[in-house]
């Protein structure tokens, strides 16, 4: 059973984990010569960034209904307009950039379309981790707290980072730990067993 909640945990983990690796890999900047690789790298993720609402989907499930219906939807628009952020930013932007051979206008306001998304998501993501810690704050007190604070803060700066190294691949380390950590929390601790002398 314990092997079982951990592995459980760890796969609240994967997605987080998945994208601070992806993020090793993320050019720094949009240019002619990376343009080809920021396009596949998006088109690889587009399925990726809506496992971490599936995440938040299933870190609801035992919450009470007041927090589990506005997580969820919070959730699903994380997973809407995040998923828009890395369609314009991310494959039309790389797409545009490598059909002209060079960062154009058209690049600028395809970026700022993308930001509006991004951060639009980015806020959701923030509004469902807060109604999941406050869920797990309700079933597993004190032992939420280490995976709560992990999460609030790394829901914070996620923001503005993506996941851009350093900042945005530590951020996305930290969201994998903090819904690790929440998921462990949720079972209870294992009971002592009495021994010959507590009698």
């Amino acid at each position: 059973m314990l092997r079982s909640r951990w592995s459980r945990a760890a796969g609240y983990a994967a997605p987080g984990l998945a994208l601070a690796g992806s993020g090793l890999a993320h050019p720094l900047a949009l240019s002619p010569a990376s343009a080809p690789w920021w396009t596949t790298l998006h088109i690889v993720l587009l399925p990726v960034f809506p496992l971490l609402a599936v995440a938040q989907w299933l870190l609801l499930s035992s919450a009470p209904a007041a927090l589990r219906r506005p997580g969820r939807l919070a959730a699903f628009g994380f997973a809407a307009f995040y998923g828009g952020l890395d369609a314009v930013a991310g494959i039309a932007a790389g797409t545009v950039v490598h059909a002209e051979h060079a960062v154009t206008p058209v690049t600028g306001a395809v970026f700022g379309i993308g930001d509006s998304l991004g951060h639009t998501g980015a806020l959701c993501f923030l509004a469902a981790n807060v109604l999941i810690v406050a869920a797990f704050a309700r079933e597993a007190a004190w032992r939420a707290a280490p995976g709560a604070v992990l999460l609030l803060a790394a829901s914070v700066s996620f923001y503005d980072s993506h996941i851009f190294w350093p900042r945005g691949v530590l951020t996305m380390l930290a969201v994998a730990a903090g819904m690790f950590l929440l998921a462990a929390s949720r079972e209870p601790l294992p009971a002592r067993t009495s021994g010959p002398a507590a009698g």
